[in-house]
């Protein structure tokens, strides 16, 4: 129900005015809190450029009047929805991350409006905006697909492992370079440190496998990840377990080879393999285990070796494998919840 703003005391409507400010501020679309308050969109919007050309004290409804703000509510809407709805290749840009000098540059461009850099950034706060490192896609992926996956074809998944007794694990191979470097360190302001390491190029390749009750195994693979590498890792998975193996991975060749097709069909029905919806990895908790090893165990490590290279993997790896909650926890991210 909208609320009919000429029927409230000046000091409820400028408390109505402080808690819509604020929910945006605190990251809310403009659009829910213009719903949840019952009032117009243009309303929020109209205050939040209140805000910004006079602070709290511009949003007290006894005032009148005043400095017309070089922001209105339009161009406040427009870039909200600009930034959140969008990216620079609509504006021709060659960028797929706004900046503060791309917008700079698409207001003066689109709307007429100069703004500092520094003003830019300050608006973007107020609207509740932050820079973050985004989540990248890979455009082939459908999203129908997705959805489909994780409403009905998992839930229908989980429900049949309940009802057979079966464990569902999802697996993920990947490759660990030697030069391969995250992480920061301190240093003087525009002196980029150096760390020492060997410049030789050398990697190790993995396989992994892991459950939402902590379960976690893993392996070595001293060459390219196949067909018949994969029935190997599935052979070792399904050593010593009583209970029906669903294996969640994503369509790599070495999963779908017609050597895993029959040794699946030779396990009678011991073990499943199902797939993850085509390009969308971040779907897989597995995942998280690379994540894992290569910013919190190789990142800040300088490599020497390969025996090296091999030592501290393994040693990670064997650590994580006593850290049931830790494992656990990969399947907490907003990608991978669905599988908790």
């Amino acid at each position: 129900m909208r609320t009919d703003a000429r029927r409230l005391s000046h000091d409820k409507l400028t408390e109505i005015r402080r808690r819509g400010v604020e929910a945006v501020q605190g990251g809310e679309s403009p659009e829910v809190v213009a719903r949840v308050l019952g009032v117009s969109r243009a309303s929020v919007y109209g205050w939040l450029a209140l805000f910004r050309s006079g602070g709290w004290g511009a949003l007290d409804a006894r005032k009148r009047g005043g400095r017309r703000p070089k922001l209105d509510a339009k161009a406040i809407e427009w870039i909200y929805r600009t930034v959140t709805g969008g990216d620079p290749r609509q504006f021709k840009f060659p960028f797929a991350l706004w900046t503060s000098a791309i917008l700079r540059t698409v207001l003066r461009r689109e709307l007429g409006i100069e703004l500092s850099r520094a003003s830019i950034c300050r608006l973007l706060n107020q609207l509740g905006l932050t820079a973050q490192r985004p989540l990248w896609r890979a455009y082939q992926q459908n999203p129908e697909v997705v959805n489909d996956f994780l409403q009905v074809e998992y839930p229908r998944l989980r429900k049949r492992a309940q009802a057979v007794g079966a464990e569902i694990w999802f697996a993920d191979e990947a490759g660990v370079r030697s030069d391969a470097h995250a992480g920061t360190t301190w240093a003087p302001r525009g002196k980029t440190p150096v760390v020492s390491s060997t410049g030789a190029r050398f990697g190790l390749n993995l396989m992994s496998a892991v459950t939402r009750q902590g379960h976690f195994r893993f392996t070595c693979v001293p060459g390219r990840v196949n067909g018949p590498v994969f029935v190997e890792f599935l052979r070792r998975l399904l050593h010593g377990s009583r209970r029906r193996v669903f294996l969640v991975v994503d369509r790599h060749p070495a999963h779908t080879a017609a050597v895993v097709k029959r040794f699946v069909a030779s396990q009678g029905g011991r073990l499943e393999i199902h797939f993850l919806p085509p390009y969308s990895p971040e779907l897989n908790p597995d995942e998280q285990v690379w994540n894992d090893l290569k910013n919190n165990a190789l990142g800040p490590r300088p490599i020497t070796g390969p025996d090296q290279l091999k030592h501290d993997v393994l040693s990670h790896l064997h650590h994580l494998q006593h850290c049931p909650g830790r494992i656990q926890s990969f399947f907490q991210t907003r990608e991978t919840a669905y599988a908790a």
